[in-house]
């Protein structure tokens, strides 16, 4: 295969990834739903290790450990921020983001 080869695998596999991660934040939003609704916290640190670990017993290679930990510490991050913004319901002006958080985050 050559690169054009290469980038057209790379795009097919794009676009798969695009619609796993949306089914996955599509399951992030059923939990934050159930989570408002029982009164449990969006950040629980003991799950997202184990889902970490559960990706790392998963992976073949040739992802390293800490590049696969890194990916996944953003896919967990960004979920929950869809469960913190999308299903939790703002309490007040102290949830809203300011200005500065909003620039922080750029």
């Amino acid at each position: 295969m050559d690169i054009s080869d290469w980038r057209k695998k790379i795009d097919d596999l794009d676009r798969k990834l695009a619609a796993l991660l949306n089914e996955r934040a599509a399951a992030a939003i059923e939990i934050g739903r159930l989570k408002r609704n029982t009164g449990l916290p969006i950040y629980e640190p003991d799950r997202e290790r184990e889902v970490i670990a559960n990706v790392h017993r998963s992976s073949t290679g040739p992802l390293a450990e800490r590049d696969l930990a890194q990916i996944y510490e953003r896919i967990i991050d960004v979920m929950r921020s869809i469960q913190k913004h999308e299903i939790v319901p703002d309490s007040g002006p102290a949830d809203r983001e300011t200005d500065a958080d909003s620039q922080l985050n750029d």
